[in-house]
């Protein structure tokens, strides 16, 4: 079994693949970009080095030599290796095996989202005419979809004739956890990629409103660092706010755990009981952020009770000893 993961890899398609080449599976990442957080892919073909009409030359070239190297190829944020998805027909004619995975704004329907949720945003360059198109390519050629929770599972199971939840993996071993002391004042910390799609600006009038109300604590907005540098960061704080505008946990909830934080973090009202029962997310939304962060500041007991939850909620539902063999169940089926 020979894994290829295309056309982008962030760190959880990263850690995806480690943990297949543990199970003795040969699997690899590939980027056609460098990528500003410093993830290491197994390929990168540097396609920024190169001169735009010269790219696809460039993407056919390897993708000639992948045809030859690997049975199965992992697609993930809607992506092959052509923007207008021709790949898929040659790839098809050839026998390999494709799956699709979906990450978040490559599926995310504004019109959809908004029925249960008033809050969300999407990236405006993920159309909803966009996001139809692709996975109705897709969707012809792949019969089986990978998404990470129920939120997601929503926009894309009517495309698919296979829709499968697998929560993301978190490499736990290389994220210790460093429970929050018992301090007077806190280091609340929030690390946004895309401010409007996380709700920043409800996380800062939040901070402005405690700090004119003599609450204390330090707060620091993370933006434009790599990704060690991030994660140094996230390991110094007390309480850690992702995202109050999507309603489903992201990957940084998952670190922030891991590294044995309690998590801020909006989870849609009908999505909750879709998460585990030891799920210690902390939530709150736009209108609720304000009291939700005084509460937990005003309890440092709390901090590293959740934390403490936190870090056993990932070693039980996110570690590759939990999730890998569900991928390798579903590359069987392909």
């Amino acid at each position: 079994m020979r894994v290829l993961h295309i056309p982008e890899g962030g760190l959880p398609v990263i850690t995806l693949s480690r943990a297949l080449r543990l199970k003795g599976i040969t699997s690899s990442v590939c980027h056609f970009y460098e990528n500003r957080y410093n993830f290491e892919s197994d390929v990168c073909l540097h396609l920024q080095n190169i001169p735009k009409h010269l790219r696809e030359k460039e993407i056919k070239k390897y993708l000639d030599k992948a045809i030859h190297e690997y049975d199965i190829f992992h697609f993930h944020f809607g992506g092959t290796f052509f923007s207008d998805k021709r790949d898929l027909e040659r790839l098809k004619r050839a026998g390999k095996k494709m799956v699709v995975h979906h990450h978040g704004s490559d599926v995310r329907m504004l019109s959809v989202a908004k029925e249960r949720n008033p809050y969300v945003r999407v990236k405006p360059e993920w159309t909803e005419g966009k996001i139809k198109k692709s996975l109705s390519k897709l969707s012809a050629y792949v019969d089986h979809a990978i998404v990470q929770d129920e939120e997601l599972k929503t926009y894309v199971k009517d495309y698919y004739n296979h829709t499968h939840v697998i929560p993301h993996i978190v490499d736990h071993n290389e994220l210790q956890p460093n429970y929050p002391p018992f301090k007077s004042t806190p280091l609340v910390l929030h690390a946004p990629t895309k401010r409007d799609l996380k709700g920043t600006e409800f996380v800062l009038s939040a901070v402005e409103k405690l700090k004119k109300e003599g609450i204390s604590f330090d707060f620091r907005l993370i933006e434009g660092m790599d990704h060690q540098e991030t994660m140094n960061l996230l390991s110094k704080a007390d309480i850690v706010i992702d995202q109050l505008r999507i309603g489903a946990s992201g990957y940084l909830s998952t670190e922030a755990m891991a590294l044995g934080k309690p998590v801020i973090c909006y989870i849609r009202e009908d999505l909750v009981d879709a998460y585990p029962k030891d799920f210690p997310i902390v939530n709150a939304h736009p209108n609720t952020i304000k009291s939700v962060l005084k509460k937990l500041i005003q309890n440092p007991a709390q901090w590293k009770e959740l934390g403490v939850k936190g870090r056993a909620y990932i070693k039980h539902h996110h570690i590759a000893a939990e999730v890998i063999d569900d991928y390798i169940d579903i590359y069987k089926q392909l």
